[in-house]
């Protein structure tokens, strides 16, 4: 992936409206600051985009990303380049160890076809009441109000759904009627880079990122792919985390690595991006989180690594506002 400059072959009057772009095995990704085009000319911009840009000959697909600024929380992603890296776990940590600081703090789990949020947070089964067709935020024991799909499905069913229809999901949960005293909205992305990362950096764009991945190789590769749609779009990165970092034998204590060690923190450094802290693998943090009992909400040791890295989180978001 490369970044580069089309302002050569758009309409002079489109291209200071760029903020990002950049070209991929032939698909290039064009970010546009939509804040000064009338809503209704919006689509004739993005069609007068990917009309200048399809012309290019190392150009096969054009992907079109228009963002605006948006009043309310401050919007802070959660994303990995893959599944299975602990990500939602690390959501509703943060979030709890953000509230347990005094910050105002809502989370939308915005993995629409796996939420996980409603069994960490203990609150399966109950669903949203609605004001005006807009869904109102489930309090929990830890402060955190949250919605997710898993309230609005029954649970256990699957959801075959294309991807407007997970988009227009995402925007029913975003747009819901969360406090408003609301500071900070923590988004759990799904893995990757699909439908619902570009809805989320097109129509709401977070203030910032944090990105997690496992120590090894290949979970390092996907989050870097993740990285680059953020940066594409001009969302800064707050930080990287190391999840499953190390595990200690509960028989004889000694600490092995099975997902390797330092990988996140070396990745980190090399891309020039704040390391944020490493969650270990430890049995207490999954039993907590299938019991809805997440370990930052207690005193234990298992909190200190969530509340370290929420002190950087906060102190991001204090210099941000």
């Amino acid at each position: 992936m490369s970044r580069t400059d089309f302002s050569a072959d758009l309409p002079p009057e489109i291209a200071p409206l760029v903020t990002g772009s950049v070209l991929n095995e032939g698909r290039a990704t064009i970010v546009v600051d939509a804040a000064p085009i009338p809503a209704a000319q919006r689509a004739k911009v993005e069609e007068a985009v990917k009309a200048a840009v399809a012309k290019r000959a190392d150009v096969d697909e054009v992907r079109v990303v228009m963002t605006a600024e948006r009043k309310g929380p401050l919007i802070v992603a959660v994303g990995s380049g893959k599944g299975g890296v602990g990500k939602s776990t690390l959501t509703a940590n943060l979030a709890i160890a953000l509230a347990r600081k005094g910050v105002k703090v809502g989370l939308v789990d915005a993995d629409i076809y796996g939420p996980s949020q409603p069994v960490i947070f203990g609150t399966q089964g109950q669903k949203p009441q609605a004001e005006d067709n807009k869904p109102i935020p489930l309090d929990s024991k830890y402060g955190v109000p949250h919605l997710s799909m898993g309230h609005l499905v029954a649970p256990g069913k699957a959801l075959a759904w294309r991807g407007p229809m997970a988009a227009g999901a995402l925007g029913q949960l975003v747009e819901a009627h969360w406090a408003a005293d609301t500071e900070v909205l923590l988004i759990d992305l799904p893995p990757g880079t699909g439908d619902v990362q570009l809805t989320m950096v097109q129509k709401f764009k977070p203030a910032g990122a944090v990105l997690v991945s496992t120590p090894q190789d290949l979970a390092l590769i996907d989050a870097a792919r993740a990285g680059q749609l953020f940066d594409t779009a001009g969302i800064p990165i707050i930080g990287l985390v190391e999840n499953m970092s190390g595990y200690a034998c509960p028989s004889c204590g000694e600490v092995s690595d099975p997902f390797g060690a330092g990988g996140v923190e070396a990745a980190a450094e090399r891309l020039e991006l704040p390391f944020l802290g490493r969650i270990p693998l430890d049995m207490a943090i999954r039993q907590g989180s299938d019991a809805g009992e997440p370990p930052a909400a207690g005193d234990g040791a298992m909190a200190e690594p969530f509340l370290a890295i929420a002190d950087k989180v906060q102190a991001w978001i204090s210099a941000r506002s």
